[in-house]
This record gives structure tokens, C-alpha cells and sequence, in this order.
């Protein structure tokens, strides 16, 4: 047992020399592409979510997408020269934050304009970056098949 506590320290001191040197550490940080197709396969879900009714699956994919978007504007608060942190808060926050009202609410008659809201917000951050190809909509098919997104 004293042995691993031994080798444990030593991996934890050689990995703390290492970042202090500047070479990179082993922790995986994922790339600005890795936090936007979790956000889309979010997106994907609060839509059937809340079409079917399901407002605490609903609400757990408005803060997972809020969650995602603050990461990534952390980590990436410039890229290629675009402000991509400022432009997540500029353009996505609000309509999350109105979003996570109306399925507070459960209201159901607001849902498709509050959604495409924040549809137009992701589409607003993709041509401000130079990547207006990137056209986010609402998703027409099950983003995943092993998931029950009905209450019933």
C-alpha cells in the first residue's frame, strides 16, 4: 500500500513540473467543435423534451446547454479572433434564461417560439464566428433512440 501512495506522489509531482515548465499535461480538454455537438445533441433533446411534455427532462437539458455554453466561453473565450465567449453571452444566455421560464411554467403554447428563440441565438453566434454554413433548426427525428423522452 505504501508503495502506490510512493508512486501516486511521484506521478503528481512529475505532473506539476510538467505544467510548470509549459508542456502540456495529459488532462483532456475538450476542443470548441467537442462543446457544440454536445450542445446541438442538447438542443436535439430539450425539443422532444418539451414537445412531449416532459418538463423535468426538459429543464435538466436547459441547464445542461447553459452548463456546456459557460464552459465553453471559459475555455474558449477567443478563437480564430472571434470573441466566441462574449458572443455566447451576448446571444445565448437570455433566451436559455426565457426558455427555462416557459418550462418552469410548463407552457406548453410558448415552447416553439421560446425554442425557436434560442434557435435563432445559436444561428446569430454561427455567422458572427464565419460559420453562418453551420444552420441550426428544429430537429425532426429522435437525436437518440434508447431514450424514453415520454412521462406516460
Amino acid at each position: 500500500m505504501n508503495r502506490l501512495w510512493l508512486i501516486f506522489a511521484l506521478c503528481l509531482v512529475g505532473s506539476t513540473i510538467a505544467v510548470a515548465q509549459g508542456r502540456p499535461s495529459s488532462a483532456y480538454a475538450p476542443g470548441l467543435g467537442e462543446f457544440m455537438i454536445f450542445t446541438q445533441l442538447r438542443h436535439a433533446k430539450l425539443w422532444f423534451a418539451g414537445k412531449s411534455g416532459n418538463w423535468d427532462l426538459a429543464r435538466y437539458e436547459i441547464d445542461e446547454l447553459k452548463e456546456g455554453l459557460e464552459d465553453a466561453a471559459r475555455q474558449y473565450p477567443s478563437y480564430e479572433g472571434v470573441p466566441i465567449g462574449e458572443m455566447i453571452k451576448a446571444n445565448a444566455i437570455t433566451p436559455l434564461d426565457e426558455l427555462a421560464k416557459v418550462v418552469d411554467a410548463k407552457n406548453s403554447a410558448k415552447f416553439d417560439g421560446a425554442f425557436d428563440a434560442l434557435t435563432a441565438a445559436c444561428n446569430t453566434c454561427h455567422a458572427g464566428a464565419n460559420k453562418a454554413f453551420i444552420k441550426i433548426r428544429r430537429p425532426s427525428q429522435l437525436p437518440v433512440s434508447n431514450q424514453d423522452f415520454n412521462t406516460k
